[in-house]
């Protein structure tokens, strides 16, 4: 009897032993609210809608990690999205749209392997302030996938670790097709941390992204294209940084893009398509509840000799009512160039006119 009571003992000390070198997070966010968007057909008429992902795009997920020894550990994400209205998947229908990844991490660094983001979403997009407070204020049709269009699959990511403040990181993306360029893509980027002061630079090229279906970019898992004009080549990169001083953040941001051989765009014969984004942005700690946020971006297009340009002003605010339910005020106007039509949300569609106003109110709550 004794040696059964020992034995049971023993095997509760390592059952515990275990669990405690093992930790898995169940975590979300779900984001909800109502928008007024001006012109927003060919009528030109306005309308309101319940719109979700304002701030954050609403998801859940688990992310956990087990201790290997020796300063090795596994880790993993899993990440859905779903859109609140009206309890549907995001990202095209998947299960985890979001992220999905398994790798391992030590003093190496890490290496994972899944659906992930690349150097520019996880570099360069933090330097952009104004978007803390509003996915509207990234820039016109998402040109340098600052707001998530796509993420990469069938990925393998490899992260530095923090030295000096310092961090690298670089992803590969397979086509998972006999011909290697074709639907594959690639990032590398760094970021510089220190006090005050936060930098992000970051490159990514998708290749033939419509080649098949089975591989890193947009024809996977039913995926549309997020991009009207479509194009054989797609190249991204943006330089960025914030400085914060007090209850004070200032950001500045450059970004571009290039959609080599696009089938649209600016004219009906379509040909490459070059985006540059210029943004200059503000946030402001008014009181531990209250934040406010404003930014001015300058977005300059030319394709096949004709050219044009945006200017989109953006403002929010945030209040928090605990530390983890805020409600938030946000607002956007564009003005586009004489050959344009204004597109503050693409993902709905161009406006009727060069102008267009979106203001959006809503609540957020995480967990």
């Amino acid at each position: 009897m004794k040696k059964s009571l020992l034995a049971l003992a023993a095997l509760g000390m390592f059952a515990g032993a275990a669990h405690a070198q093992s930790t898995v997070t169940l975590y979300g966010i779900v984001d909800i609210g109502i928008a007024y968007t001006s012109n927003s057909n060919a009528a030109g008429k306005s309308t309101w809608a319940m719109a979700s992902g304002n701030e954050s795009g609403s998801r859940w997920g688990l992310t956990g990690a087990e201790d290997l020894g020796g300063g090795l550990k596994a880790i993993f994400k899993l990440e859905n999205g779903f859109n609140p209205n009206n309890g549907s998947l995001g990202q095209g229908g998947r299960q985890f749209g979001r992220q999905a990844y398994v790798g391992l991490s030590g003093n190496f660094g890490s290496v994972t392997m899944g659906r992930q983001y690349n150097a520019i979403q996880d570099f360069v997009a933090p330097t952009d302030v104004a978007s803390a407070l509003t996915q509207y204020a990234t820039h016109p049709y998402d040109n340098d996938n600052l707001n998530n269009s796509f993420r990469s699959d069938n990925s393998v990511k490899y992260t530095s670790p923090k030295i000096a403040g310092f961090q690298a990181e670089a992803l590969y993306g397979f086509s998972n097709g006999a011909n290697f360029a074709n639907n594959r893509t690639y990032s590398l980027g760094a970021s510089y941390a220190m006090g005050p002061l936060n930098l992000g630079a970051g490159y990514a090229r998708a290749q033939n992204p419509f080649a098949n279906s089975a591989g890193s970019l947009f024809n996977s898992a039913g995926t549309p294209n997020p991009y009207p004009f479509g194009g054989n080549r797609i190249d991204q990169w943006g330089l960025g940084g914030t400085y914060a001083f007090g209850p004070a953040t200032v950001g500045l941001l450059y970004t571009g893009s290039l959609f080599s051989n696009a089938t649209g765009g600016l004219t009906a014969t379509g040909g490459s398509i070059h985006f540059n984004n210029y943004e200059g942005s503000f946030r402001f700690q008014l009181t531990p509840a209250l934040v406010l946020a404003v930014g001015e971006t300058y977005t300059g297009v030319r394709q096949a000799g004709v050219s044009g340009h945006f200017w989109q002003t953006n403002l929010g605010a945030d209040y928090n009512l605990s530390k983890r339910t805020d409600v938030y005020l946000s607002g956007a106007y564009q003005k586009a160039s004489k050959n344009l039509n204004a597109a503050i949300d693409a993902s709905a569609g161009t406006a009727s006119g060069r102008s267009q106003t979106l203001v959006v109110a809503g609540i957020r709550h995480k967990f």
